[in-house]
């Protein structure tokens, strides 16, 4: 068995200034209209939420690949919420490719998420038959 792990901790203020300054551009760039959605909803602290799945299309990468991978998308990665209220990964694209070909489901990855009025943070966890991966 092994674990692989990734995180990211993201300055609110500087994704709320990319949505403030580009608007749809940045937002349909990084963001499914699922996350969109959920975010709007959020009213008061919908930037933390921006921020917050953000940094954990980061930490998903960074747990999933230590190097870039050329034709990935931000939207490969869709951080959405169970019906319990916790956060849930979702990838689709290119980057569903590369995780197929390393035998990671969806269901092997899990996902944390935090933030405060300036800061957010996710960390991703997979945990896969080293045999069957990478």
């Amino acid at each position: 068995m092994a674990v692989l792990c990734g995180s990211d901790i993201v300055k609110v203020s500087r994704v709320q200034d990319s949505i403030e300054k580009t608007g749809e551009d940045f937002l349909r760039k990084i963001y499914t209209q699922g996350e969109i959605e959920y975010c709007e909803s959020r009213r008061m602290c919908k930037f933390q939420s921006y921020a917050a799945r953000f940094a954990a299309k980061e930490a998903v990468f960074k747990a999933i690949s230590p190097m870039k991978i050329e034709g990935t998308s931000w939207q490969d990665i869709e951080v959405f919420k169970l019906e319990n209220g916790n956060p849930k990964i979702h990838l689709h694209g290119y980057l569903k490719e590369v995780a197929d070909h390393k035998n990671i489901t969806d269901d092997m990855i899990d996902v944390s998420l935090s933030h405060d009025a300036d800061f957010a943070i996710a960390t991703a966890v997979i945990e896969y038959n080293e045999k069957e991966g990478i």
